[in-house]
């Protein structure tokens, strides 16, 4: 997100935005914003990006592992939260990264969409015992624009699928994992920027 907070609230509507710690560029396990609906008005918030997730035989003071991608809205893990809007989100972005490249040289590649300065992706959230508020993002298959670099890409929204998939039914949100994304729009950056693992960093 290279927009500021101003900007960011005035495109999805929000009339009071609060202060974010999210940093520019977002990491699973690391603060990302995220707009969502209250009492019928928008209000964007900071969350850990991913839901903890533990795994059997992890020790109980190990940190749980951030699940931050949703491949299918209709799995028992998702579809409880997918049924009600209040748990949907729309997560804001100037752009999104994918590696590529050989093992240990991958660069990042990346994809923005045309005359859309900011844009969406689609998103569920909920209150975590371990982070707090967390959210993960709407995964789908890619279109030919993205296939060069990646078989998955998330489920990208435009300003007027916005109210849609805040508050439509259950089937309108599988629908928008289900459509293809218009391979027109998506607009493909390639750099020398080395993809970095970065180790994550979440709220204690």
């Amino acid at each position: 997100m290279r927009k500021s907070v101003a900007e960011v609230a005035a495109h999805f509507r929000v009339k009071v935005p609060t202060f974010s710690n999210a940093p520019e560029e977002s990491y699973p396990g690391t603060p990302g914003t995220v707009v969502r609906e209250e009492g019928g008005a928008r209000v964007m918030q900071s969350m850990t990006w991913g839901f903890p997730l533990r795994l059997k035989g992890m020790s109980p003071t190990a940190k749980p592992r951030p699940i931050n991608n949703i491949a299918d809205l209709r799995k028992s893990m998702w579809v409880g939260l997918a049924r009600q809007p209040q748990w949907r989100c729309l997560i804001p972005l100037t752009g999104f990264a994918e590696a590529e490249g050989p093992k240990g040289a991958k660069t990042r590649t990346w994809f923005t969409l045309k005359d859309q300065p900011i844009f969406a992706a689609a998103g569920l959230w909920r209150v975590s015992d371990e982070w707090g508020a967390v959210h993960s993002m709407v995964m789908t298959d890619c279109n030919e624009a993205i296939r060069p670099v990646h078989d998955r890409m998330p489920v990208l929204l435009l300003p007027d699928d916005y109210d849609r998939w805040l508050n439509g039914d259950f089937d309108s949100a599988v629908a928008f994992q289900e459509r293809c994304f218009p391979d027109a729009l998506i607009e493909m950056t390639r750099t020398d920027e080395l993809w970095v693992q970065r180790k994550a960093s979440v709220p204690m």
